[in-house]
């Protein structure tokens, strides 16, 4: 039987949330979702209730939320939801320890939503409405190969919800399936797959890089990478959010941000509201969608999950997605830069030491 394929990339919460929920109801046998926020908000009471009508029909549902970033649901929100067979997990609950600090870092942000071995959602929205006017990248799939393949990994997810200590080589090996490559991340300050896989996708790149990020914290083999390739000709494109959700990461950011512009890297700051999206596209062909940030707490603590590939109707979508998001975007002023304040230079000097936790 031919695998049938449908993609569609979104970048408004408004547009694509009531899209999922109608996959969600559409469900037969199984939604499985897995999110770093569920919150018990508007966004939040319109997802139970569409998994209460499901699971109240027999569909299984299975809920992975991070533990610190499931906040009031944690506090019977999902009762209802529990009580009817729906089986609901925390990931890694926040624990006293003598790492305690560097412990609570090791956070699940992967996203995920997954519909009867059909559908699959993977992106950088969480289900909340905290995000309701950002511009995100959530990425629908008709393809039930890639489906089954993201459905084994949150199985391996959900099992692994309360360990500590596992087998790293096993819940990051890489999954390849056509020209698509599925890449995760653990825990690691050593082994950081997505990291690398982004610096061989700039090295390898021929005339252009487009990057949109939330948090702009690159190592020193990202930058090294990023400032070779614009030197080498091929045009770099780094699109952040003039002000983002979290404001230490933006002040120590403009320390990065001159040295590489020096070397060709053109930045371009989203001016409406915070730019969430996580997206990477290389020669308008080769590209990356998922959850993972540009900066050292993605690469080093977090539980990540990145689509790469060269789908043709994928890095599409990616590149429209990319020319709207730069009509609403001034360029970074290089002169202001060298003429910032010094107490500017001074926090980013204080935060520098801090730049892996932020």
């Amino acid at each position: 039987m031919q695998n049938h394929e449908e993609y569609k990339l979104w970048a408004d919460p408004m547009i694509y949330y009531p899209e999922m929920i109608k996959d969600i109801l559409a469900a037969k046998k199984y939604v499985y979702i897995e999110t770093f926020r569920l919150t018990s908000d508007a966004i939040g009471e319109r997802f139970k209730n569409a998994l209460i009508k499901v699971r109240k029909k027999g569909v299984a549902v299975r809920l992975l939320i991070d533990y610190w970033g499931a906040g009031s649901v944690k506090n019977g929100f999902l009762d209802e939801l529990i009580k009817l067979g729906a089986e609901v997990r925390f990931f890694v609950k926040i624990k006293l320890s003598f790492d305690f600090f560097t412990r609570s870092h090791r956070r699940n942000h992967r996203k995920l939503l997954l519909v009867d071995d059909t559908i699959s959602y993977i992106g950088s929205s969480n289900l909340t409405g905290y995000n309701l006017n950002w511009r995100e990248s959530m990425l629908r799939m008709e393809n039930r190969e890639l489906t089954l393949l993201f459905k084994k990994i949150f199985n391996q997810d959900f099992h692994l919800y309360n360990r500590y200590i596992f087998s790293q080589a096993y819940y990051t090996r890489h999954i390849r399936h056509r020209n698509y490559e599925i890449i995760r991340d653990v825990p690691n300050i050593a082994i950081k797959k997505i990291n690398r896989k982004f610096i061989q996708m700039i090295k390898e790149a021929n005339h252009s890089v487009i990057i949109e990020t939330p948090y702009f914290l690159p190592g020193f083999m990202l930058r090294k990478a990023l400032m070779d390739s614009a030197e080498k000709g091929v045009k770099i494109t780094v699109m952040l959010p003039k002000k983002s959700d979290v404001n230490l990461v933006d002040i120590l950011r403009n320390k990065y941000l001159g040295p590489l512009y020096k070397k060709g890297v053109e930045f371009l700051f989203y001016e409406p509201n915070n730019l969430h999206s996580k997206l990477i596209l290389v020669d308008n062909e080769w590209f990356g969608v998922g959850s993972s940030n540009f900066d050292y707490r993605s690469f080093r603590y977090m539980f990540e999950i990145m689509l790469f590939g060269n789908e043709p109707e994928i890095a599409r979508q990616i590149l429209e997605h990319a020319e709207i998001t730069k009509k609403s975007c001034i360029p970074f002023a290089y002169k202001s830069w060298i003429k910032r304040p010094p107490i500017e230079k001074f926090f980013e000097w204080i935060l520098l030491p801090f730049r892996h936790l932020l």
